[in-house]
């Protein structure tokens, strides 16, 4: 039992993950939430972001809520097989983690506001870890599209990373990587809280403000 967790917490070599298939698996055709076609496109004037927290369940819900969010799809990224399945992501033998992408009006909310969900809504120092949840596929992560997201990610990073620390926690292990495909999850997965009111969320936060929008 114990080597299966640990071999759950090693990412997955590329020469040794699953070769995944061509075409996108089956989703949802409707947000659950904001009854509209699910879609990963973003409209004229909107802009786009991703985020691993751990469970995706419990994430996309946080982002859902907050005014200014047009699109939320819960799905895949950062590893190495194209179209995973969730059986295929939770063996650790896809390289991915759970991710949330979110499409945003940036004239109603900025990619501050989300940044501040992100490091607040979750432990970002847990390594290949969130809560009980335990292997690769729940990793803190950002994943960016732009050099601006970027440097605010980074930015972000250090000073939450001075809050944790004064409060006792270790290091931030958060990835911060430019974003890759991302493949969207099944169809049960999507707004699953929103399906499922009284289901399973593994996301806590470590009840440490983060500075972002107070002049830092």
């Amino acid at each position: 039992m114990m080597f299966f967790q640990r071999k759950k917490a090693e990412m997955v070599a590329e020469a040794e993950a699953l070769p995944g298939r061509s075409t996108p698996i089956p989703t949802a055709g409707t947000h659950h939430v904001f009854d509209t076609p699910l879609s990963n496109a973003v409209p004229e004037g909107m802009e786009e972001a991703m985020f691993g927290m751990g469970c995706f369940w419990g994430v996309e819900r946080m982002f859902w809520q907050l005014p200014g969010v047009h699109m939320t799809l819960v799905g895949y990224a950062g590893g190495y097989t194209p179209n995973a399945t969730y059986d295929e992501v939770c063996s650790g033998r896809t390289g991915h983690n759970e991710v949330v992408r979110v499409i945003y009006d940036p004239a109603k909310i900025g990619y501050d506001d989300l940044l501040k969900v992100f490091w607040e809504g979750h432990d970002p120092t847990q390594g290949m870890r969130q809560g009980n949840d335990l292997g690769t596929q729940y990793r803190s992560g950002i994943y960016t599209y732009s050099d601006a997201q970027a440097e605010a990610a980074r930015t972000s990073r250090d000073v939450f990373a001075e809050r944790l620390r004064a409060a006792g926690y270790g290091s931030v292990t958060t990835e911060i990587l430019p974003a890759p495909p991302f493949y969207a999850a099944e169809d049960y997965h999507q707004q699953y809280l929103s399906k499922n009111p009284a289901g399973y969320c593994g996301i806590g936060g470590t009840g440490i403000t983060c500075p972002i929008g107070v002049g830092v």
